[in-house]
């Protein structure tokens, strides 16, 4: 059982992974240590993890091959499944195709 804690009422030296990132670490494969809970009025509490910063590791740096694979992926979610081009934009997951595509009868093409 991992101890829960109040909204802002964490001990030092634990940090979200946001908290970590903003810091330029990142968890390391530790576990997590606590939780935050931050109470809301009508739904069950926000949670959030905490780490310990004493073991977070740095961010791994991108390297190029890394850099080209992310633009590979970014352009591959612009092209179109159904006519095959280029949207200019990126292709909602709702529509699962371009906007001329799925509303052909319309004038947004």
């Amino acid at each position: 059982m991992i101890p829960v804690y109040r909204w802002r009422l964490a001990p030092e030296g634990l940090a979200t992974f946001r908290q970590l990132r903003a810091r330029g670490l990142r968890p390391g494969g530790q576990p997590v240590v606590a939780q935050l809970e931050r109470p809301r009025r009508r739904r069950g509490p926000l949670v959030a993890f905490l780490y310990r910063i004493d073991l977070a590791r740095p961010v791994r740096p991108m390297t190029e091959a890394r850099w080209a694979a992310l633009a590979k992926a970014n352009a591959a979610r612009q092209v179109c499944p159904e006519c095959g081009r280029d949207a200019g934009y990126r292709i909602p997951t709702s529509l699962g195709m371009c906007t001329s595509c799925a509303y052909p009868d319309s004038t947004a093409a």
